[in-house]
């Protein structure tokens, strides 16, 4: 049968993506299905045809997969984020090692050796930081999270990936918002006063960030503001006014002002204290990031005399919790304030060897070769779209024993691997660590050395 729009046919689940959407086949054409469990046996809904492939959504569930569970959060399917809901965590994990598994394959054309996915401890309140766009619908505010490909405000103050005191610090917003009748930002006329509630929280620490994302310089009586967020929450120990004044998708401005209390807070990872300021950037699983970190000391090998190299080091954090097992720790960040966050996260730990640079990574890199710095064991954390070919070129020539690469993306990690396999670096370990329960995405860290019998 030629398949069309609308058409409704029974599918059963064969695989699932690594967005969360179950596969099945129809006379050997992929059918994309959101929201079912490898085994689900359904009647779809076929919503969009191309040429190899379809979309559909589950108009009925006939024989549930024994890995399918009711997810908890009332909006899942209309926010978009927690894309595994409705299967057990096992499943998922091992759907995203699978993931990391064919990509290395498949676009890296690599085969290191694989260690089991590091789960988390909990698919629940691991976050440590909140963003939430901020709308009025017939007369109330909404707060919570876009809907996916659009800017349309799904209403969620208590996600359950957030911690709980999130929503009560939502609620004085709300509150505050309609009595002083407080405009909410229009990204269309580029009008209205507040654009964003971005809260965070140190997991060790129990201090809160609290930080009013505003289309201005100040809100009316924040005074009072402050006041009721304190009676709320205790453990507040920061309120902040971010200026965002231009006409961006971009959340934070430059510009922040101090309401009351500090202008950071603290938190404890890896042994050591962190700062923490509304543009730090800052691991939003804390429990994760600390085995994260410790898979990638052990792939580091460090003895004591080793220089390490810590390319894309944002605020230090990795390089820092290496820093007593390294001879010297070299970082390299092209954020200014990353770098003064570095600086003063060693600073504050006592850690004496420890130096940062700012500037783009390639060309740290060369000025490092100018001055005859020969690193050991370089470690590479680059966003998610990876490192640049002059970075793995710039990164082989200098030779190190290992590299140690932590990536956001798996697959451009194995593309990466791939060009550091053609100068000569194997693949010779990797360990997918979630560091996002229920969502779509996925840590790796994966050992490289010139030795593959290392």
């Amino acid at each position: 049968m030629e398949l069309k729009k609308n058409d409704r046919i029974p599918l059963k689940i064969e695989s699932c993506s690594s967005n969360g959407s179950g596969v099945g086949k129809l006379n050997g054409m992929a059918i994309f299905v959101p929201a079912t469990a490898v085994g689900d046996e359904i009647t779809a809904h076929i919503l969009k045809v191309k040429k190899n492939y379809a979309f559909a959504k589950v108009e009925s569930v006939i024989n549930p997969s024994a890995d399918r569970i009711a997810p908890e959060c009332p909006v899942y399917l209309k926010c978009g984020g927690c894309v595994f809901s409705h299967m057990t965590y096992s499943a998922e994990k091992e759907i995203k090692a699978n993931h990391v598994r064919e990509c290395f394959r498949r676009i890296g054309g690599v085969d290191p050796e694989f260690e089991p996915i590091i789960g988390g401890d909990s698919e629940k309140r691991y976050r440590n930081k909140a963003q939430y766009p901020v709308a009025y619908d017939n007369g109330e505010i909404k707060t919570g999270f876009y809907s996916p490909h659009s800017h349309r405000v799904i209403h969620c103050p208590d996600c359950l990936l957030q911690p709980d005191e999130f929503e009560d610090i939502l609620g004085v917003f709300a509150y505050y918002v309609k009595k002083h009748n407080v405009s909410i930002y229009d990204e269309s006329t580029h009008r209205g006063l507040l654009r964003h509630i971005y809260i965070r929280k140190g997991c060790a620490s129990g201090e809160i960030m609290v930080c009013a994302v505003i289309n201005g310089n100040r809100l009316p009586d924040e005074n009072t503001l402050v006041e009721n967020l304190l009676a709320k929450e205790g453990n507040i120990k920061s309120i902040i006014i971010n200026s965002n004044t231009k006409d961006t998708n971009v959340i934070l401005g430059d510009k922040c002002r101090t309401l009351w209390g500090s202008d950071y807070i603290t938190d404890i990872l890896c042994g050591l204290k962190f700062r923490i300021s509304p543009l730090s950037f800052y691991q939003v699983n804390r429990n994760q990031a600390e085995k994260l970190y410790g898979k990638a000391a052990e792939y580091a090998d460090l003895t004591g005399t080793e220089t390490v190299m810590d390319l894309y080091c944002g605020a230090g954090t990795i390089g820092l919790s290496m820093a007593d097992k390294a001879k010297k720790i070299i970082g390299v960040e092209i954020v200014p304030e990353a770098i003064e966050d570095a600086k003063i996260n060693a600073e504050i730990n006592g850690i004496k060897n420890a130096r940062f640079i700012c500037g783009d990574a390639p060309q740290a890199a060369e000025t490092l070769k100018t001055e005859g710095i020969k690193p050991d064991v370089i470690i590479l954390d680059p966003p998610r779209k990876g490192c640049s070919p002059e970075m793995v070129k710039s990164a082989a020539e200098f030779n190190p024993e290992r590299i140690v690469y932590v990536s956001c993306d798996p697959a451009t990690l194995a593309r990466d691997c791939g060009l550091f396999k053609e100068l000569g670096y194997t693949a010779v370990k990797a360990t997918p660590v979630d560091m996002f329960p229920r969502t779509g995405h996925v840590e790796t860290v994966c050992l490289l050395s010139k030795n593959e019998n290392i």
